[in-house]
């Protein structure tokens, strides 16, 4: 199933805030980020979080570099949702950048995931909680058993990723 609200055609970047920050206020009071994000329409798909769509998987990787500043100060996790790869499951950074650079086939990354549970809020887009980290079985993501969550976001992550 399609992420809800997301031309499927286009490579999405999702940047998700550290516990002590608010990413969409803390990000856009830096002059040289909100400059590097100015062209991009913004929005908060989730709790503490900043997303915006790129014409391609180099282009997502490129901003993500070009943020890398801030993205080590303010920001718990970047994913990336490649179309071409797939249209539900996002990818990590690292696996992004590996993919780009063609260490990577894309065909080979479903093996490794993060899964993390959405919590709805009333006031709000929902809250991404806890990873669980688990590999797929027999094709199938595993069910997310760490709270009980009605939704969940499916991260692709590098093996080494899997391992830390």
């Amino acid at each position: 199933m399609p992420v809800p609200g997301v031309d499927s055609r286009m490579t999405r970047v999702c940047l998700l805030g550290d516990e002590d920050a608010d990413l969409p206020f803390d990000l856009l009071a830096y002059e040289t980020a909100r400059e590097a994000i100015a062209s991009y329409d913004l929005d908060e798909p989730f709790e503490n979080a900043v997303a915006v769509e790129t014409i391609s998987l180099g282009a997502a990787v490129a901003l993500l570099n070009d943020l890398q500043w801030y993205i080590a100060r303010l920001v718990a996790e970047a994913f990336v949702l490649e179309p071409s790869v797939s249209e539900t499951e996002w990818l990590s950074r690292d696996l992004a950048a590996a993919i780009r650079d063609e260490a990577v086939d894309p065909g080979e990354t479903g093996e490794y995931l993060a899964i993390y549970g959405l919590e709805p809020r009333e006031d709000g887009p929902p809250e991404i909680v806890e990873p669980m980290f688990a590999r797929r079985v027999d094709g199938e993501v595993p069910a997310y058993d760490l709270r009980d969550v009605e939704e969940t976001l499916v991260v692709r992550v590098t093996e080494a990723e899997f391992g830390a």
